[in-house]
This record gives structure tokens, sequence and C-alpha cells, in this order.
């Protein structure tokens, strides 16, 4: 550019946004391996339930908890703690000390990866505020995601703490709590993560973009009712599909039998099952909807190619589902456990970067 020739005002704002969004590329980084964190905390605290360790720690100790017993008189004192709950006798009440130490490890193990990602998160936020790299309304966003996972920790021992003196498992409804806060936790770090991404918002319009929206909730919505299954172990009865007990639908005297009503929405194995599957149709209808919605609104767009993907990320899951049904023998065959909870949030991620794209 010569000197003589005029400054376009739109070469600074654009020289300005490009450099802003290098300088936050570190932060976006950080957010995208915190959210990496999430999803495999998620798959270890699936492993958690499958293998029924969480209830082997009978105590929240922030500090102290850090290790694992380092001695062989440790390791009693900790197996004598867990002799004293429900689960112990009605359900192990011939387990031996090595196997205890099993189940211990995953629990450890579970509550140490929650130690790691919350260092993971506070210490760099704090080196990003401090030079300077957050600031404005991204400040408190991040606040925020430091608060909830502060309130994940809580929900945590909340949920272990019902399965400690009258149950032999976790609260169902605690359970779902506790898996919905983190993948609202994973939902905002993909958003944020996305947001500060040097990329316009694509232009398809507001039907699609709330559409979009829709679809991240109705697939939030789905993995909660997905922890009822799981909390309840209603996952080992109606190893069948797509019949339940010979029908469609359980009967409702069998659906309904639990005083109070409430209790059949989150720990009767046949209402909280066709609560599942219902959710599962339900949720492929809408996006076999959205799919031909986006096709029609904004033919050969890249969120009409992303909508026609979640369909087949949605079919796979349901799949996945079907599958983990069928290998049920006796108890969930941790590989298929573990898949189908690690795709749902594969599944949610997808939705909510669709979403994302579309969001202005």
């Amino acid at each position: 550019m010569s000197i003589a020739e005029p400054l376009h005002p739109t070469s600074f704002t654009s020289s300005h946004a490009g450099s802003e969004a290098d300088r936050m590329a570190a932060v976006r980084l950080w957010l995208w391996s915190v959210a990496g964190l999430v999803f495999l905390m998620v798959i270890v605290g699936g492993a958690t339930r499958l293998t029924e360790s969480g209830l082997s720690i009978t105590e929240w100790r922030v500090i102290t908890g850090t290790l694992p017993p380092l001695s062989e008189a440790a390791w009693l004192v900790e197996f004598e703690k867990y002799k004293q709950i429900p689960q112990y006798g009605q359900l192990f009440p011939t387990m031996t000390l090595p196997e205890f130490k099993v189940i211990y490890y995953w629990e450890w193990g579970h509550r140490l990866l929650g130690r790691i990602l919350g260092f993971a998160f506070a210490l760099p936020l704090a080196w990003f505020w401090w030079t300077g790299r957050v600031s404005g309304n991204l400040r408190w966003k991040l606040l925020g995601l430091l608060a909830l996972g502060g309130l994940q920790g809580a929900v945590g021992w909340w949920m272990v703490a019902s399965g400690l003196s009258q149950r032999t498992e976790v609260a169902p409804e605690r359970l779902a709590v506790h898996l919905t806060l983190a993948s609202i936790t994973f939902i905002a770090l993909v958003t944020i993560a996305m947001g500060l991404a040097r990329k316009a918002a694509e232009a398809e319009g507001a039907m699609l973009r709330r559409a979009a929206g829709w679809l991240v909730a109705f697939i939030l919505f789905q993995i909660a009712l997905g922890a009822f299954v799981a909390g309840s172990r209603a996952g080992l009865t109606y190893n069948t599909w797509p019949l339940m007990d010979g029908s469609l639908m359980p009967a409702w005297s069998v659906m309904t039998s639990m005083e109070p009503g409430w209790r059949n929405f989150f720990e009767n194995h046949a209402t909280v099952q066709f609560q599942h599957r219902i959710g599962a149709y339900l949720l492929l209808a809408y996006v076999f909807w959205h799919a031909w919605t986006a096709r029609r609104l904004a033919p050969g767009s890249k969120a009409a190619k992303r909508a026609v993907v979640m369909v087949g990320l949605v079919l796979t899951q349901a799949a996945i589902g079907v599958g983990t049904l069928f290998a049920v023998n006796g108890e969930i065959p941790l590989s298929w456990g573990l898949l189908h909870q690690g795709f749902a949030i594969v599944v949610l991620g997808m939705a909510t970067a669709h979403w994302r794209s579309l969001a202005r």
C-alpha cells in the first residue's frame, strides 16, 4: 500500500480481529484440553459405576484422600469401613481384600482425576487472567465454569452418600444430576472454545439455529434418562428389542407398582427403561426432521451436511444401546457400557458444535 492510498477502516478491524484470535489460541487449546478431561472423567465414572466401585471409599477427604492406602494396615482399615455399609453385606459378603483393592482403585482414580481436572482448569485460568488473555465477559463465563466444577464435586459426594446407609447403590436421581452436570460442563467448554475461534457465524436463519439448540437440549435430556437406567440397574432386565416382555410397552400395573408414585420414574426398571427407549425414538424422529429441514432451508450448506452427520451419529448410538441390551448376561459388559456412555458425549459434543456454528 502506497502512502497516497487511503487506509480502508476495515483493514484495521480485520488486523485487530486476527491478532486477537491468534492471542486466544492458547486459551482455546486449554479449553479443548479441559473438555477432553471431562470426557475422560465421564468414561472413568461409567467404569466406576459398572464395576460397583462407587461406594468403596466411604469418606470425602479432600486433601488426605489424594493418596491411596500405603500399607497393609491402612488397607484393612478402609476395608473395614466398607464392610459397614449395606452394599458389602447384601451384595458382596464374600469379597476378599484383593478384590476390594480393585474397586477401591477405580473410585480413587475417579476422584483423583476430578482433582486433576480442577487444577487443570484453575491454574491456567489464573495465569491467563494475570497475563490479560481473558477479560470482560469471558472472565465471568470462566468463573462460572469454575463454580460449576466445584458444584460437581459436591454433587459427587452427595450422590455417594445416598448409598452408604440404607441402599446398596447410589440414588438414581442423584446419579442423573451428577452426569447431567458433567454434560452441561462439557457443553459450556465446547461452546466457549468455539466462540473464541476466528470464524464467522453461519447465517442460515433463526429457525435452523433454534432447532439446533433444541437438539442439544434433547440429547442432554436423553442422557439424563439413561442415567436413571444405569442408576437403577434397569439395563439388566428386558434384554430384548423392540419388545419389552413381549410387548412394545410393559403392563401399566408393572410401570406404576412403586409407592410413592414418583419413584417409578427413577427406580422402576420397566418405567425407566421404557422412558429411555421412547426418548431414543423421539430423538431419532427429531434428528431426521432437523436434517430434512436443514437440507430444505439451506441446501448444500455446512449446516445441512452437519445435520445429516447428526442422523448418522444418533442412529449409531441407538444401535450401540440395542447392542448393549443384547450383550447383557447377568451383568452389563464393561466395554459395551462404556461405549454407550462415551459415544453419548460424542453425540452431545457434535450437536453442540453444530449449534454453536449457527449461533450469533
